[in-house]
């Protein structure tokens, strides 16, 4: 199977210049930086030790910053490596500023990719977040005795399925990790199916708090023109989710005449394409630049920058969750908590499945299936904030003080252990 794979990789290798073009008129893809993903560098290397953390998107990257953070103060690490796949995650590191920590896009999972990558970089520690799972980097790393760790580790029930298809191939890759630390049960419960040996759980890292993004929030001016508006914000839409949003706004209107919903879609090159979609339904649609003049007849704002979701939050009554009323399997809703807002989700949550779960419990969280649902829970909803609070801030802290101890002990290890080998 691993041929096989080799086979695959090879064959995407030779049509990447026409996938990278179509993504580069999509927007997808960094004009000059792209080439990252060919292992052609830009940035240097530094001396010192060096350690990697590698991220998917937007989410996990905001998960692993708080962690980032505690180690740019020690003194031992001279450089912290974020990798990532997604432009939309290259944008948000930029809002961070950060003296060790640099970013480059992840590599084509080619072998030939994976070795210059680990011989150029030439990390202490390889700390995949979430649900990276990515053979041929795997075996390198291993191939030069680099640690290895899956931290806040997340496998669904589709992702072990499609593994389990192939399962000897799925245990000699998942072989290669040295310590799995996983967000919850279900992924305990799938890692030991797949042979993982060092297996600890620490907790949740999304609970862990997040350091404001060093950016000064909107204006006075801004904020402002919502004061006298019932704010019902939409949160990472996926496509379809933003007309039924549309929909919704359109049916509350005529009970709550000063609604405006603010849209802020999962992917903002769909900015124009959602205009377009939603003015079918004659509603006024305003595209936000930042600071842009607010019309009082506004019934739609759509949001077109990245990293600025949380600032929202403080004018925002009611919140919905997006990635759920679709099988994508919903976005991370803890941050809305942490401002104390209610929360609206589709029935497609199993990303999220246990953190839904206790926001469910304590009321804080409503499933609702179509536009009718919606209407009938945000009519209740938009009036009042939340009256349950969870200690978010306590759970996260203490994951984030239990990941920065396990990986301080993995460096310290491999380092004595590099010691001794030079010193034999």
């Amino acid at each position: 199977m691993f041929f096989i794979y080799q086979i695959l990789t090879c064959l995407i290798l030779l049509v990447s210049p026409i996938i990278i073009l179509f993504r580069l008129i999509k927007k997808k893809e960094s004009k000059s930086r792209f080439i990252e993903k060919f292992t052609i560098f830009s940035k240097q290397r530094k001396k010192g030790t060096l350690i990697w953390f590698h991220v998917a998107s937007v989410g996990e990257l905001i998960s692993v910053i708080p962690l980032v953070r505690k180690f740019e103060s020690e003194n031992k690490i001279k450089t912290i490596l974020i990798t990532s796949s997604t432009l939309s995650s290259s944008y948000i590191f930029t809002k961070f500023k950060f003296k060790k920590t640099i970013h480059q896009f992840f590599p084509i999972d080619l072998k030939y990719f994976a070795s210059r990558f680990i011989n150029y970089w030439k990390p202490s520690i390889c700390i995949f977040i979430d649900s990276e799972i990515w053979p041929n980097m795997f075996y390198k790393i291993k191939e030069n005795s680099i640690p290895l760790v899956l931290m806040n580790a997340r496998i669904t029930e589709r992702s072990f399925k499609r593994w389990n298809i192939f399962k000897n191939f799925a245990t000699k890759v998942f072989d290669k990790i040295d310590f799995a630390f996983p967000q919850n049960q279900e992924t305990i419960n799938y890692l030991k199916k797949f042979k993982v040996k060092k297996i600890k759980n620490l907790g949740n890292l999304k609970f862990a708090k997040q350091n404001k993004i060093d950016q000064s929030f909107f204006s006075k001016k801004f904020y402002n023109q919502f004061r006298k508006r019932k704010v019902f914000t939409a949160v990472s839409t996926h496509p379809s989710e933003e007309i039924i949003i549309a929909r919704m706004h359109q049916l509350l209107k005529s009970n709550i005449p000063n609604l405006i919903t603010i849209i802020i879609p999962r992917h903002i090159e769909r900015i124009n394409e959602i205009k377009d979609q939603l003015e079918t339904l004659k509603l006024s649609v305003n595209i936000k630049s930042i600071n842009k003049i607010i019309n009082t007849d506004t019934d739609i704002l759509l949001v077109d920058s990245y990293g600025e979701t949380k600032k929202f939050f403080p004018i925002t009554n009611l919140v919905f969750m997006g990635g759920s009323l679709i099988e994508h399997g919903g976005q991370n809703p803890i941050e809305p908590v942490t401002f104390n807002l209610n929360i609206l989700h589709g029935p497609h949550v199993k990303n999220f499945k246990e953190v839904y779960r206790l926001f469910g419990i304590k009321k804080i969280s409503f499933k609702v299936k179509k536009v009718s649902d919606l209407v009938k829970k945000s009519k209740i909803l938009l009036n009042k904030k939340s009256s349950k609070k969870i200690n978010i801030d306590k759970l996260g802290e203490k994951t984030l003080k239990l990941a920065f101890f396990e990986i301080k002990k993995i460096i310290n290890h491999h380092e004595n252990k590099k010691t001794k080998i030079l010193g034999q």
